[in-house]
């Protein structure tokens, strides 16, 4: 699909930067660029340097809050259907705000810096083509993604019915690598907490389960072998888990040029917790996304960031994560499946 041109950053010096391949440096530019022309993202931007934080140690991960205003939007998302239907897409082109520009990517994404961040370098990854979100076509894709913006940011996915603020169009997250605690975490909860699935010279799959979250993590050298784990893992866990859209799941990726790619899964049970429905003044704006299951949770609100102790933290994750019998039943019937 074509790009409306006055949509693109137009630059001699991101253009010789494509050329190169050298997309993570292209994405890097794009975003000093817009950081210079756009008020609006340096305004929100320089608030996130001096953005309060707390941190909680489990043993052997770590959760981060993050008391962050500007994703008040994203936080609070109002997704059902009939909202959705009534509101302009926010992530079409012909709707983007005229400051934003971007850069477009294997001819299908178009990548955007954005305006209301949680890492320090934070982009949209959107669909040229107004679709649902599904990631199942476009895991593929997904994957590649990843390794063209290596080796300076992470990939994440976030499924339709748990996390994605744009349920009706396709997209996906990128940014600042090693920024989520999982990234530098997770070889140590590999250590304590997994039980090694499957290892051969192709992959290693691995099942989580830290007392807080289920997940399923895969490391591959090579792309047909996590496209096929993930396939099989996808086919098994929707069949347990049937939901109109597509099974729950949030996704963090990241390529690494020796060791290849690092995916974890993330399995749900449900959107939000309980206290997010709850009324004032037990009301507790939260609602976990990848980015927060893999350790950065962001309070819109000053009064819930204030509320929030690590007992908090393990009840909210440990609730709209895959419950134990569940997980236990998925870890079974896919080595069925394998054998």
């Amino acid at each position: 699909m074509k790009i409306s041109e006055d949509k693109i950053f137009i630059d001699p010096q991101i253009q010789s930067l494509i050329i190169q391949n050298d997309w993570a440096s292209a994405a890097n530019y794009l975003f000093n660029m817009q950081l210079k022309r756009w008020q609006l993202m340096k305004t929100n931007y320089d608030a996130l340097k001096s953005v309060h934080i707390k941190s909680f140690w489990f043993q052997g991960f770590k959760f981060v809050v993050q008391f962050n205003p500007e994703r008040m939007k994203s936080t609070a998302a109002v997704v059902d259907e009939n909202s959705i239907a009534s509101r302009p897409c926010f992530l079409c082109m012909k709707n983007i705000p005229e400051d934003q520009k971007g850069i477009v990517l294997r001819n299908n994404f178009v990548l955007l810096a954005n305006p209301y961040p949680i890492f320090p370098q934070h982009f949209t990854i959107a669909s040229l083509t107004h679709q649902p979100q599904r990631i199942s076509e476009y895991f593929s894709e997904f994957l590649e993604l990843s390794k063209l913006l290596s080796p300076n940011y992470s990939l994440v996915y976030n499924g339709p019915a748990c996390g994605a603020s744009a349920p009706d169009h396709l997209h996906f997250q990128a940014g600042t690598k090693q920024f989520i605690p999982i990234e530098n975490d997770i070889q140590q909860m590999k250590n304590d907490y997994s039980r090694i699935f499957k290892k051969d010279e192709f992959a290693t799959i691995t099942f989580i389960n830290d007392g807080l979250r289920r997940l399923i993590f895969i490391e591959s050298i090579e792309k047909p072998p996590i496209e096929k784990y993930f396939s099989k893992i996808f086919s098994v866990y929707g069949k347990l888990s049937p939901n109109e859209q597509e099974p729950m799941i949030n996704l963090i990726c990241k390529y690494d040029k020796e060791f290849g790619w690092s995916l974890i899964i993330f399995l749900r049970s449900k959107h939000r917790p309980e206290y997010f429905y709850k009324e004032e003044p037990n009301k507790i704006l939260i609602s976990p996304a990848a980015i927060d299951l893999g350790g950065v949770i962001v309070t819109p609100r000053e009064e819930d960031f204030n509320s929030v102790n690590k007992e908090l933290v393990q009840q909210i994750i440990n609730e709209v994560s895959y419950d134990l019998n569940s997980f236990a039943l998925l870890e079974e019937t896919f080595n069925s499946e394998l054998n």
